[in-house]
């Protein structure tokens, strides 16, 4: 297997594209504690918490799919993952789990304190995700949070405290992913009933899981209305709201109870250009308005 293949399988096995989700606003809140502090752009910090953004999903992803991979085999949707299809081995995945979270713990230590002291806590939270379908439907909300880390995680790297303002922000990204992972987990609702899986479309069924992903919905637009009242944001901002909104609606015209065609539309791609439309315009506000 050539270097390329073998790069290319684990990019694969880790769904690095869905990088998307979280980076952004991660992004948002590196450049909130820029220019609230008053520091100048240091792009060695930034360059450090890219690394921490790749190393933690990447061992979170890959844990997932080893911890998963009983139940992927049997999935007739996921039987051809990387892990259940043969193509990555389970030891290889675990091995990568293992390298990548002992990555992201030394990329903390260059960054600052609290951040080394929290990573932990943050391995916890992620990799602690993947057991969480085993016993409780709220599984989409533990890893909103585990995504939600990424703002509060990039303003602790500039500033070493916690603040408020991008606590909104993080708010608003857990109820955002729990609403869209509810989405995604539509697909599945008849495999996890049959294999005792918890999810929310497995115990509310399919509309009443839509409506709950409604509400969570909800919620982001709350706090990033909030975010944007009680901070130095202008007209730029409210563009960028406007727009992450119109995208969290058009996702929600997408599915229907009696179809579900659409899941990876709604899924990946609408809230991927959601993410950084949103983190576009949010950073551009930062540093044109006054």
């Amino acid at each position: 297997m050539t270097a390329l293949k073998t790069i290319t399988n684990y990019l694969s096995l880790i769904k690095f594209s869905h990088t998307v989700f979280a980076l952004p606003f991660a992004m948002i809140g590196y450049f909130l504690a820029v220019k609230i502090t008053g520091n100048i752009l240091d792009v060695h910090k930034l360059i450090l918490i890219l690394f921490c953004m790749i190393f933690a999903r990447s061992s979170a992803m890959a844990f997932n799919r080893y911890i998963d991979k009983e139940f992927d085999k049997k999935n007739p949707r996921t039987a051809l993952r990387e892990i259940p299809a043969g193509i990555i081995s389970s030891h290889a995945a675990l091995f990568f789990v293992i390298v990548s979270s002992l990555l992201f713990i030394t990329v903390t230590y260059f960054i600052n304190t609290i951040c080394l002291y929290l990573s932990p806590v943050a391995l916890a939270v992620i990799l602690g995700y993947s057991f969480t379908k085993r016993f409780t439907a709220l599984c989409h909300v533990i890893l909103g949070i585990g995504l939600s880390l990424a703002p509060i995680g990039a303003y602790l790297a500039v500033t070493g405290k916690f603040d408020w303002l991008p606590l909104y922000f993080s708010f608003a990204v857990l109820f955002w992913v729990s609403g869209f992972d509810i989405i995604y987990a539509l697909q599945d609702e008849l495999f996890d009933k049959a294999n005792n899986l918890f999810s929310i479309p497995a115990w509310l069924g399919v509309s009443r899981a839509l409506i709950l992903s409604k509400i969570f919905h909800s919620l982001t637009i709350i706090f990033l209305f909030y975010a944007g009242m009680t901070a130095p944001f202008g007209i730029i901002y409210w563009i960028g709201f406007a727009a992450f909104i119109s995208l969290l609606i058009y996702q929600h015209t997408l599915i229907k109870p009696t179809d579900l065609s659409k899941v990876n539309l709604a899924f990946a791609t609408t809230n991927g250009v959601a993410s950084i439309l949103f983190a576009t315009f949010v950073i551009m506000d930062l540093f044109i308005h006054k």
